[in-house]
């Protein structure tokens, strides 16, 4: 049973690993010559010359994300030496903010995160006490809302601090939108995983995990080294290979490129969005070419669902000040009243999470998600912001990475496209229909739900 994926991001990968774990022998074909999709590692330079790893956007997991974790762990990945755990905090750069004390840090789920709203600096007893009364009618509710239901409105009568402090960061971070436009039901599956879910050993569902190694290397190169090494004989991996449309061939597939075609009897399709939908209108037109009306309406309407997704951009803002050294490796920022002013909600001391690489040494990412304006202007306003709630008067940019169509803008009440496309073609991305915003978990999830629809070898 051949098995064909298309796109080797996080999904891809994931989709790969759990198809051979299941019998299939498959063929991953890549557009590109690098494995990791919208979450991959990238070669530039500082300002002093000195060549250095980075990412095309700066991510984070927490010990929720069970199904990534899991599957890095299955694929050899050293998940304790490659992401810096850190229990559930957001300090501001005064040290005021929500910080899990050591005291509590080996308190189980959701005593750690309880404690941590209950002794955050800066906050009064009320403010403090209004979000665990909250919290416990979100679990009281099953961590479900009316479906409509912005994020807003779930919060509506919260302390304004809270809001801003809290709410707002985790809401724009987590689903790259504001609160007033975000769906307040995936809200709650976050923060049900978060503050109340089982995390992946040793780790509490709110530890925040920050990679220590580029994200090309945190799973999907460290996936197909994995295959290569236990799987040979059942994997294939061609990079550099694109495949315009697919085909149905009796029971089985055929995937097209140009000039070339290949045969299999199912396959996962996991790229992004946009090119997602581009093939499948092309597979429409050949589908309907070839008579078969039934599944060219499919594959129409499915092209037609996944164009019709609205994106969201997130940018990272990379700069080197020499010998800098923050007082955490990560920083919340404040807002203000007009986040024109201060764009970027998070800021990452990329010199802590790789302390023995030298060439990380006083470089920092900010990351500004639901991100508006052109690439210039959003380094221009991080930089004075970094100035004024930093206090650095030395800054120099690196480079600044703006990924226009980073997630899809995940909105009350959102139609997003079926897993199963048609019978024996399945979806797998972290915009496919599933409980998740876009985030490498989405992903993940997605993949291995694809890979189980199909019928298994071993079946």
């Amino acid at each position: 049973m051949n098995l064909c994926i298309v796109g080797g991001g996080w999904a891809g990968m994931a989709a790969a690993a759990t198809a051979v774990e299941r019998g299939w022998h498959v063929t991953l074909l890549e557009a590109t010559r690098q494995l990791g999709g919208r979450a991959r590692g990238m070669v530039c330079r500082r300002p002093d010359g000195l060549s250095l790893n980075l990412d095309n956007g700066q991510h984070i997991l927490i010990g929720a994300y069970f199904e990534a974790l899991s599957l890095m762990h299955r694929t050899g990945v050293e998940v304790e030496q490659d992401l810096l755990g850190i229990p559930l905090a957001m300090p501001f750069p005064d040290g005021k903010g929500i910080q899990t004390p050591a005291w509590a840090t080996s308190f189980p789920s959701p005593l750690n995160a309880v404690v941590a709203i209950a002794t955050a600096r800066g906050w009064s007893w009320s403010q403090r006490w209004a979000l665990v009364q909250r919290s416990t009618q979100w679990q009281g509710m099953g961590f479900a809302c009316p479906e409509g239901t912005t994020v807003a409105e779930l919060c509506q009568g919260l302390p304004d601090k809270v809001m801003q402090e809290l709410v707002e960061p985790l809401c724009v971070s987590a689903l790259n939108l504001p609160t007033g436009q975000a769906c307040g039901q995936v809200f709650l599956r976050v923060m049900r995983d978060a503050l109340f879910g089982t995390g992946f050993p040793p780790w509490s569902g709110s530890t925040l995990l920050l990679p220590r190694v580029d994200l090309s290397a945190l799973f999907p190169a460290q996936a197909a080294n994995w295959l290569r090494k236990h799987h040979e004989k059942r994997f294939d991996l061609r990079l550099g290979t694109r495949v315009s449309a697919v085909q149905r061939r009796g029971t089985g597939w055929s995937v097209h490129g140009e000039n070339w075609s290949l045969e299999c009897d199912g396959v996962i399709w996991a790229t992004a969005a946009s090119p997602a939908a581009k093939a499948m209108a092309q597979s429409a037109a050949m589908a309907k070419h070839q008579g078969q009306e039934a599944l060219a309406l499919g594959l129409s309407q499915w092209a037609a669902d996944t164009a019709a997704l609205e994106h969201t951009a997130i940018a990272t803002v990379y700069t080197w000040t020499p010998g800098l050294r923050l007082p955490k490796p990560m920083l919340a920022l404040r807002p203000q009243p007009s986040s024109h002013e201060s764009p970027a909600q998070f800021v990452f001391d990329r010199g802590q999470l790789h302390p023995h690489d030298a060439s990380m040494q006083g470089v920092l990412a900010f990351v500004v998600s639901a991100a508006e304006g052109e690439r210039d202007d959003l380094q221009r306003r991080v930089e004075a912001q970094a100035r004024r709630q930093l206090g650095l008067k030395q800054l120099e940019p690196i480079l600044t990475v703006v990924e226009k169509r980073a997630t899809f803008a995940c909105t009350p009440s959102l139609k997003r496209p079926a897993q199963e496309i048609a019978k024996g073609l399945q979806a797998a991305g972290d915009f496919v229909s599933g409980p998740y915003p876009a985030t490498l978990e989405g992903a993940v999830r997605s993949a291995h739900s694809a890979v189980l629809a199909l019928k298994s070898p071993y079946q």
